[in-house]
């Protein structure tokens, strides 16, 4: 693995600059969490190597990302909602799981879900492999938990991702990814502009190591992160798309969203980044459909002004595309849908060159 590693900066060396605005953003948060309720919990449809699922997606409350505690990627604000105090007991995080598993029951009692769902994605505001978020104990009961299950998928930094850990769920029968929060193939806009610190070779030998257990992987990219301009992230999200392609087998793209205590939040009310346009997410996943993996996107928030969004008028209308998009791998989706700022944002993607001069709000 590339040097150095978390714990060197979390002595204060490296990405100072970054990490010492980040610190002092985060430190004006003000709200606790219960450590016995998940973060989120909610069941929807997800396209995987094995088929269409039903997926039950878990968030679990942790002590929090020790990356994010250094002060962390700019765009995240999840080490906001973790629990105070760097650490969740053992019995309080089955706590969450049983939280869970109650709100899938009642969606199924009123028949807002198809019986339990095949697939299961665990994250916390971290790295679900780390066992200062997640020991071992508490890895092994959840993937006891779930093993009647068909899939899992779990979400890690690199750092964490070791064959004896995924075994833990391989060994139960369960078809099993590794989420990787890559955010891009690009090592410099990984660390400049997410201001994470590793590097692309890292997340090939965890690949190797998900490889060895018998898993796959699942690439997470960032769309627009602050610093680039729409046609750079544009451009930077199809190289790397296909490069990732090499290595997982679905790639899952996420535009970036303006969240409390981050760094882009900052620059977002100083009228210095725009969420990407929902045209940008269609044309990315549209010159890709070619690439050799499942490539999906899930726009959060979008619409609003905080998320990926339009002019306002179409926003629905491409979020649904996209989403069929995920499900059917069809670009020809995107040709049933058309709206006059279509022209608006051609003419961001020729003309915007300042990461800080957005063109449109």
């Amino acid at each position: 693995m590339s040097k150095p590693t978390p714990d060197v900066y979390e002595q204060g060396r490296g990405m100072d600059a970054h990490n010492k605005v980040m610190r002092s953003i985060r430190a004006q948060k003000d709200k606790t969490y219960d450590p016995h309720e998940p973060t989120r919990v909610w069941i929807d449809e997800d396209k995987t190597p094995g088929g269409v699922y039903q997926s039950l997606t878990i968030i679990l409350n942790t002590g929090g990302c020790r990356w994010a505690r250094a002060g962390g990627c700019t765009m995240c604000g999840y080490v906001a909602e973790s629990v105070e105090g760097g650490s969740v007991a053992h019995d309080a995080l089955m706590d969450q799981i049983e939280v869970c598993l109650e709100h899938e029951r009642d969606k199924i009692e009123a028949g807002e879900a198809d019986g339990k769902s095949g697939l299961i994605k665990i994250y916390t505001s971290g790295s679900f492999l780390d066992e200062r978020e997640v020991g071992a104990q508490t890895r092994r009961a959840i993937a006891e938990t779930f093993a009647d299950r068909e899939r899992i998928v779990v979400e890690s930094l690199p750092d964490f991702v070791e064959r004896e850990k995924i075994e833990d769920f391989t060994e139960q029968g369960l078809d099993t990814d590794v989420a990787v929060g890559l955010e891009t193939a690009t090592d410099r806009v990984r660390h400049d502009c997410v201001n994470k610190y590793f590097d692309f070779e890292d997340f090939i030998e965890a690949s190797e190591h998900a490889e060895e257990a018998g898993a796959g992987i699942k690439a997470y990219l960032l769309m627009k992160p602050p610093f680039l301009s729409e046609s750079e992230a544009v451009e930077d999200m199809k190289r790397s798309i296909r490069r990732c392609a090499e290595y997982a087998h679905t790639v899952s793209m996420n535009p970036t969203n303006v969240q409390r205590y981050t760094m882009v939040d900052e620059l977002y009310f100083r009228n210095g980044y725009r969420p990407p346009w929902l045209w940008s997410v269609a044309e990315v996943l549209e010159d890709t459909a070619d690439a050799d993996a499942i490539v999906v996107s899930d726009p959060v928030g979008h619409g609003s002004d905080r998320g990926a969004h339009n002019c306002g008028d179409c926003d629905d209308r491409v979020q649904t595309a996209i989403k069929d998009f995920d499900l059917r791998q069809d670009p020809s989706v995107f040709s049933e849908v058309s709206c006059d700022c279509e022209a608006t944002w051609n003419a961001v993607m020729e003309r915007e060159t300042g990461f800080s001069l957005p063109l449109t709000r």
